[in-house]
């Protein structure tokens, strides 16, 4: 070979072990002779042609391009989305729309999931620090996990909830739909998401407030009170508590059947371990949770007291007593809102049991379903019909404490 033709060849030799990446590893053609030689006025380094496995550089040197690009291929396409758990929702499939509501951890909004309408409830718990944000998501999903196998026709449908928010996008203040183009405003990473069915029939405060002035028939009172007994007997057999029975908390379908809703605070009943600190809305709490002492499912108990009060005078209780009155009233005196004359001896009954100052004295919700299913209503009596004139002054003398709790 010629002084050219070995350059050429060099060259090419050159080329080759640019793209092979390691030309030292490239087989003799026989024996032991060097592969590299020194030549040349700047003795560059140059490669015998005649020593080299042509065929064989080529099978590996297309191996190593095929390499390449299955790795690439690898790299370019999407991973395989990871397997949902049981209550995790696809948030491809969630439409959020207008907002409903809002509160201390989150905001309530109107939506649609899968095609069928849900209240979607954004919770946020990154303000108060990495440590507690990362609490409340692990007590989020263990609680969740429980929630999702709830079935009752008086507890809101759990449909599901989503720990990430990468997909979620909240419609921007005046819109009514995130419009699915992603033109929605972020939210950010420490937010979950739980959706539940939506309730068209509004909330029981919502109702009451309505009826402040005609009131409700004793009819309709003792069906919502069955509906909120019901749903509380079924929550408490599953060593669940709510923690927040009020007016506002229940819900109505279109046909006016209430169901429990808002599990914000819900918490499942440990039984090795008891439950403090000030958890509720003030008015509905027992004297034990206003105390900070520990509590148990009675406090619900209480709390739905209270709301069968509301439901028969269609009034708020303590509507305009401050924390440190109620807390004097209910805890130190024992005092409770006023029943009116008029409230029906099986009523006014249920009520005091219920919202008694010891939670050892108080029923079982189970009981309390028994007793209000004993009440007869088909004669239509019982109703709120004011007939003092003290009552018809005031609408009902349902707006001070009475003491004998």
């Amino acid at each position: 070979m010629s002084d050219a033709g070995s350059s050429i060849a060099g060259g090419a030799a050159r080329g080759r072990s640019r793209s092979f990446g390691c030309i030292s590893n490239v087989p003799a053609a026989g024996g032991n002779d060097a592969v590299f030689l020194r030549a040349g006025p700047d003795d560059e380094m140059y490669v015998r042609a005649d020593k080299i496995d042509l065929k064989n550089l080529d099978v590996q040197l297309e191996k190593k391009r095929s390499q390449v690009w299955l790795e690439h291929q690898r790299s370019a396409s999407p991973r395989p989305e990871a397997l949902l758990l049981e209550w995790e929702i696809d948030l491809a499939k969630l439409d959020i729309q207008n907002q409903i509501a809002h509160g201390t951890f989150g905001v309530v909004y109107r939506g649609t999931y899968d095609g069928h309408d849900v209240a979607v409830k954004v919770l946020d718990w990154g303000h108060d620090g990495q440590d507690t944000a990362t609490r409340h998501r692990e007590a989020f999903e263990k609680e969740v996990a429980v929630w999702q196998k709830l079935d009752h026709p008086n507890v809101t449908k759990f449909v599901g909830a989503s720990m990430g928010t990468s997909q979620l996008r909240i419609p921007r203040r005046g819109s009514t739909s995130s419009g699915g183009g992603g033109g929605g405003r972020a939210v950010p990473n420490e937010c979950c998401v739980v959706v539940v069915e939506f309730q068209h029939g509004g909330t029981l405060k919502t109702l009451l407030y309505n009826h402040r002035d005609k009131k409700l028939s004793y009819k309709k009172v003792v069906r919502l009170a069955l509906d909120l007994a019901r749903g509380l007997s079924y929550l408490h057999s599953k060593k669940i508590m709510h923690r927040d029975v009020k007016a506002e908390n229940m819900l109505l379908d279109r046909k006016r059947r209430l169901k429990i809703a808002d599990f914000g605070v819900a918490r499942v009943e440990a039984q090795s371990s008891e439950v403090t600190g000030l958890t509720g809305t003030l008015g509905y709490m027992a004297p034990e949770v206003l105390q900070g002492k520990p509590y148990d499912h009675k406090c619900d108990v209480y709390s739905f007291g209270i709301v069968l009060w509301e439901t028969y005078c269609c009034a708020m209780a303590y509507a305009n007593h401050s924390l440190a009155d109620i807390s004097y009233h209910v805890v130190k005196l024992g005092n409770r809102p006023d029943i009116p004359r008029s409230c029906p001896r099986a009523l006014s009954d249920i009520m005091t049991r219920c919202w008694d100052q010891r939670p050892d004295n108080r029923p079982e919700m189970s009981e309390v379903v028994a007793l209000l299913e004993k009440i007869d209503t088909s004669s239509g009596k019982g109703g709120m019909t004011p007939t003092h004139a003290y009552d018809v002054a005031q609408g009902c003398s349902c707006f001070g404490f009475n003491r004998g709790a």
